[in-house]
Formats: structure tokens, sequence, C-alpha cells
């Protein structure tokens, strides 16, 4: 399962929505830059050069005020600025001999620490010796690495790598930091202490197993709040069945319904402003026998109300406009596919002229 975030994982790639009839996107491209698209205008209004590469990933700072963009050229950090459209703060972390390769990664509410989970490539006159993947602490404005933590066997699992990562995310006092994976581990954001674990393997739901979360939708959520799609199969059948999790950050509570049997892949979850509806794309099958689909939830009963078949592509990334009245189908390419939310159907496409990344899409109202 992929959902779209700004950690996401994942990841990850998401959508902030706000409650005016049009926003601005910011949409991460090649060759080095950070696209700005007016949703009124259907055009791009402003082109934000990157210092470091290519973006890898894009989220937005809990304030709203800055954008963090990581870069894969050299392993770079990027901070821009909300207001002004530029680029305040950005470095490589990579060395004539070492490498940094980013897998995971969030800003401290106060945006003066980075927390990551990054994996080390050291150049030898002969050879290359790659470590194993560590959790990793940035300090933004000495522009470093100031600690990097062993990873315990336990926690391996989720710290594979790449889509074998679980993204990362902190909370709003940040003290801690959540890793969300086959299980919730908290850690103790100053030392990466594992402190407990809340086991989705056997929630307090009976006759539920193998909870996964997915990637989460923390721009639509109120502070402290965290909300997912996750999948979980029962101990008899082991009967795949897929929901929406809402987890608070601060009490550690987890709210979650089970929906319906799921699907072979889901490629991004939107929700509207008011919260009461998303959508998501979902797959079947595979290369010619491959089905795609929209869904719509009803979130007040946590529902499917409407399915609509839509064009598979090969990658691709959902996203919601800001009065969440339309959907774009985008990533990997020129353009942003339109539809309209209510029926589901196609309606444009708008040229973009520039290829975008697989990063992710922030939209501030």
């Amino acid at each position: 399962m992929t959902i779209s975030r700004l950690t996401l994982p994942a990841a990850a790639c998401a959508a902030l929505v706000g409650l005016a009839n049009a926003g601005t996107l910011y949409l991460p491209a090649y060759p080095a830059s950070v696209l700005v698209f007016d949703e009124a205008k259907a055009q791009i209004v402003d082109r934000i050069p990157l210092v470091t590469g290519t973006p890898m990933s894009i989220q937005l700072a809990p304030d709203h005020k800055k954008i963090y963009v990581t870069t894969i050229d050299h392993n770079g950090i990027e901070v821009i600025d909300v207001a002004t459209r530029k680029v305040i703060n950005h470095f490589e972390l990579n060395t004539p001999t070492k490498q940094f390769r980013f897998f995971s990664g969030a800003v401290d509410p106060q945006g003066k620490l980075f927390y990551a989970v990054t994996k080390e490539i050291t150049k030898f006159p002969e050879h290359y010796e790659v470590a194993k993947p560590k959790y990793t602490v940035i300090d933004l404005d000495q522009q470093k690495i100031v600690k990097t933590i062993e990873i315990t066997k336990e926690e391996e699992p989720q710290n594979q790598g790449d889509y074998g990562t679980g993204f990362l995310e902190v909370s709003p006092d940040g003290r801690y930091v959540y890793q969300f994976g086959e299980k919730i581990t908290i850690l103790q954001a100053s030392d990466f202490k594992v402190l407990d674990h809340i086991d989705l393997a056997r929630p307090d739901a009976p006759g539920m197993e193998n909870v996964h979360f997915g990637s989460d939708l923390d721009l639509f959520n109120s502070p402290g709040e965290h909300t997912g799609m996750f999948v979980w199969s029962d101990p008899i059948v082991h009967n795949h069945v897929f929901g929406l999790a809402r987890f608070d950050l601060s009490t550690r509570q987890i709210d979650f319904d089970p929906i319906g049997p799921a699907p072979a892949g889901m490629a991004g979850i939107e929700v509207t402003p008011d919260k009461k509806w998303a959508y998501t794309v979902v797959s079947n099958g595979i290369h010619g026998n491959k089905r795609c689909e929209f869904w719509a939830f009803d979130l007040t009963r946590d529902k499917i109300t409407q399915k609509e078949e839509v064009p598979c592509r090969t990658r691709f990334t959902l996203g919601i406009s800001t009065d969440g009245k339309k959907l774009y189908i985008y990533g990997a390419g020129f353009d942003i596919e339109v539809y309209d939310a209510a029926t589901l159907k196609y309606e444009k496409t708008w040229d973009l002229n520039t290829d975008v990344t697989y990063a992710g899409i922030v939209v501030i109202p």
C-alpha cells in the first residue's frame, strides 16, 4: 500500500486542504526545483530553484510557514519560506568520502531539528562500505548531523530502507518521535531510546491481528493528531481488511474502524476540508489484468459510497483541490489530470511542461 505524504513514507506524498476556493500547489520537479502552481489560474506562477539537487521528499512545517525538502543528488536539505517563496537554508550531508541516504524524516515543532533514518556509505580507495540504517538527528542551524543512534535488533524489521522504513512523526511537545510500521514505536527524541510499543498485532478489538499503518494524512489533522489507512487480518482465515485509523500523539489513543476487503494496492488518500469525505485510487491485478478505480468514502460512517473506474498509470500520486471539489492524478510525468470529486469523472488535463518527481504535493490556501 502506498499513500501520498509529505513524510510519507514514504512514502510516502500529501496535501494541505484549507477553506479557500483555490490554493497553491508546490510540486517538486526535475532537475532541481519546486514548481508553484496556482489552482485558480491553472498555471505555474513561480519556480523555486533548489541548490542541492533533485527533490526527493517535501513536507510542510507544523506552523505552515516553511516547507522542508530533501534532495537526492548529494543528500541535502532545503528550507523554503512560504511567504517569500525563497530558499532560506540549504546544505548537503555528503562529503568526499561519505554519503548519507534518507529513508524517512520529520522536523520537530520548533523547526530546529530534523529526525531521520539514514544509511551511511563510506568510500575507501578500493571499495565502499554500506552501514546499517541508523536513527539520525540533524541540526538545521548547524547544518550537520549531530547524533546517530544504532537501531536495535527489535526495530530492524521496520528500518530496512526505502519503502521498508516506517515513517516518523514528532509529538507536539517535541519530546517523542513515533515510528509507524508494523507497529507503533514510541522513541525518546533526545536519544531515540525505545520507550514503548503499541502492538497493533494485538489491539483491544477482538479478532484482529497484523494491523499495518499506511502513510499519514497529517496535513489534514488537528495538531497532535495522526490519521492513516491500515490493513489487518483475522487470526483464523487471515482475510485482509483495511480501514481508517486515528491516533492521538499526546494520549496515544487509537480509534479505528474496518471498512472492507483490502485491495491489492492503494495509491494516495485525500480528505475534504470538512473531513467528511475521503478518496483513494485502488488497483487489483497486474499487467494486462490490472484494473484501477476511484473509491469515495463517507468518513462519518467509514463506508465506501461510490466507485468509478480510472485508467491505470505505472506510477502516480493522488491529490485533492483546496476546496475538496477536484481530484488530481499526477507524478512521474508532465501533467496533472483533473477529476470531479462528486462524480469521479475526468474533466481536463493541466500541462506543466516540466517533469514532476514522485516526491509529493503541498497545497497552501
